[in-house]
């Protein structure tokens, strides 16, 4: 019997090691970004309890939100927290106002010594991406200061050896046909310098976000197999460096850019890489499987760059898909998660980048609301008042993957007015009204959803957003032509 007692309980340890082992196989390095423009969010410590079952350990937000925090204390994550653009004059005005940022954001959820429920905080990321040239300027003259308020705020905190303000760039920020070419954007070199500068001397990482899908997205005739690693029949041949990848190439340029800068060995950490699954041609679960596969297992042989060989520190983008998130650069902005919205894996992938690819563990406990959606009334005879109620629909909603080549784009107009009644109605916390539509509209129990094309039901979430045509002017636009007369 002891014999018998002793095996069962070595067997439990094994087993229990196994499954230690399985659940933080992840690559090192590795993170991922958490964003909450949704009008649903799932509660914090669900999600929490996702990253966890999936072995992942750190985490970036793009706010200090006091609920997303409070889920993480103790949960061991490392947390990046971030200041929204539109906080940075506030933070740029004055040294007083960064450090009660600080202290109400940052120290406030510190551990102290010996207590292990506070959060782990590690980088303040103060802006996102606040030079692109479509913001003409705004953040130029604030962001900087922004950066030397908060890291002195830190300083002056007791915290600042170990938390460091930075900014997380767009790599529109650097430019150059070929790497060696690589320098910081004229307009912005004279801030930039003073950042490179500031971050040297504060030992803070250069945080940039670089997004191989983009170049497909916005350049014609760009070789897509150039996005992906597994190699290219284009090359860019630069100085005796043969880049076969766009990424590699694009975070050499930086490197170069940084050398130029007097800032050869600044750390880089990626603060946004990935690809989306809906809304373009190639955004989808296939491609992106692919470039998943193709960067995770990059990152595993810990090769890095011609330039910059060895691990390198990466935040996967996104977390979840987020509905209410601009479209202004394209309707895939709402799909970059490696989950859905209801926290549920969209396509297979291995974070150990070994290639084993399975279903990440999805969101577990998560509630939703009555399975019910909302559709057009099949008796509706007359279709001319289908398209303004469409248009009223997504206008207030969110139809991008309705456009063409996405995953609910072969619809007719009747079948488009069902897709837009029901987000609407599930956006709207399945309020009886939000499917009136004069009379178009029907609620059913029976799952609308079509072939490839998810009729969503909403999560329940204390976190609901209010609808009111949140920043989607743009969007009508586009609803006319490609989703009224087809």
């Amino acid at each position: 019997m002891a014999a018998g007692a002793c095996s069962v309980l070595l067997w439990s340890f094994c087993m229990l090691n196994i499954v230690q082992v399985a659940v933080s196989a992840v690559v090192p390095g590795v993170g991922v970004n958490w964003g909450n423009l949704a009008s649903h969010p799932l509660p914090p410590k669900i999600v929490v309890k996702m990253l966890k079952d999936n072995g992942i350990t750190k985490v970036k937000l793009f706010d200090a939100d006091s609920w997303t925090l409070n889920s993480l204390a103790g949960s061991n994550l490392e947390v990046m927290v971030g200041i929204p653009n539109n906080m940075l004059d506030y933070i740029s005005d004055s040294l007083d106002n960064a450090k009660d940022w600080v202290k109400e954001n940052v120290t406030s959820h510190l551990k102290p010594k010996g207590d292990k429920n506070g959060v782990d905080i590690r980088y303040v990321a103060v802006g996102n991406e606040p030079f692109l040239e479509s913001y003409e300027g705004k953040f130029d003259d604030t962001t900087f200061p922004a950066i030397q308020n908060v890291q002195k705020a830190l300083d002056e905190a007791g915290v600042g050896d170990k938390i460091k303000a930075s900014t997380a760039l767009n790599a529109d920020v650097y430019a150059g046909d070929k790497p060696s070419q690589g320098y910081f954007r004229s307009d912005v070199r004279d801030v930039m310098l003073k950042i490179v500068k500031h971050l040297k001397k504060n030992k803070a990482p250069f945080i940039v976000n670089i997004y191989p899908f983009l170049s497909v997205y916005q350049t014609t005739g760009f070789p897509l197999e150039y996005a992906f690693f597994e190699g290219s029949s284009r090359k860019v041949h630069d100085k005796n460096v043969s880049y076969s990848n766009v990424f590699d190439a694009n975070y050499d340029t930086l490197v170069w850019a940084l050398h130029k800068a007097g800032a050869p060995d600044l750390k880089i950490i990626i603060g946004e890489v990935g690809w989306p699954t809906d809304a373009s041609k190639y955004a989808t679960p296939k491609y992106a499987q692919k470039f998943y596969d193709g960067l995770l297992k990059k990152l595993a042989e810990k090769k890095g760059t011609p330039l910059r060989p060895g691990m390198l520190s990466v935040y996967l983008f996104g977390l979840l898909d987020e509905d209410m998130k601009s479209i202004l650069p394209g309707f895939f902005e709402r799909h970059w998660g490696l989950f859905r919205y209801d926290g549920q894996p969209k396509f297979p992938m291995d974070l150990s980048g070994k290639g084993h690819d399975k279903m990440l563990i999805g969101a577990k406990g998560v509630q939703y609301m009555t399975k019910q959606w909302c559709v057009l009334n099949d008796e509706v005879k007359e279709e001319s008042l289908i398209p303004s109620a469409l248009s009223y629909a997504c206008y207030h909603s969110d139809c991008t993957s309705l456009s063409p080549g996405s995953s609910c784009g072969n619809f007719n107009l009747r079948g488009n007015a069902s897709y837009a009644f029901n987000m609407y109605f599930q956006m709207s916390s399945q309020d009886v009204d939000a499917c009136d539509f004069n009379g178009l509209g029907l609620i059913v129990t029976r799952n609308a959803s079509r072939g490839t094309c998810l009729f969503p039901v909403q999560v329940v979430s204390q976190g609901e957003r209010v609808l009111l045509g949140y920043g989607v002017n743009i969007f009508l636009v586009f609803v006319m032509s490609f989703f009224i007369f087809m």
